[in-house]
């Protein structure tokens, strides 16, 4: 674990965990994480070498005994108000990447709102569009 978390680990923890959440990481939502990284300016200067390794490092973290805690802890920490919905965006579009929201997904992103303080219009928001973006016929 990381001793000072920058925020792209942070909007990275963050995508793994939802990820994570069912139990085994779905490709189109490692895909999304990629395509997420690749793209968006916020990762502009990150290193995307690094990818592989900072969800690895999550997914051991997720593996301790307090490890979801442990990762809400440095998301938390790591993130400036100003990128706390941005995460939450992030999240949720990788949740709506499979095209079904399972239930401990939806579990994690309620946790992960009530961890990084996001106003629940603002999530509803922020849900709706991730959800209109991956629609499938």
């Amino acid at each position: 674990m990381p001793q000072s978390t920058d925020h792209h680990t942070a909007l990275i923890y963050t995508m793994v965990l939802v990820s994570a959440a069912e139990g085994v990481m779905a490709d189109t939502e490692i895909e999304t994480i990629g395509r997420i990284v690749r793209y968006l300016p916020v990762f502009r200067d990150f290193d995307h070498d690094r990818l592989t390794e900072v969800g690895r490092d999550c997914t051991y973290l997720l593996r301790e005994e307090d490890g979801l805690d442990q990762a809400f802890d440095i998301i938390a920490e790591a993130l400036p108000d100003k990128l706390r919905e941005t995460a939450y965006a992030l999240a949720c579009d990788v949740a709506a990447a499979d095209g079904a929201l399972a239930e401990e997904e939806l579990n994690l992103l309620h946790l992960l709102q009530t961890r990084l303080g996001i106003d629940s219009l603002i999530a509803t928001a922020i849900e709706r569009g991730a959800y209109a973006r991956h629609a499938c016929l």
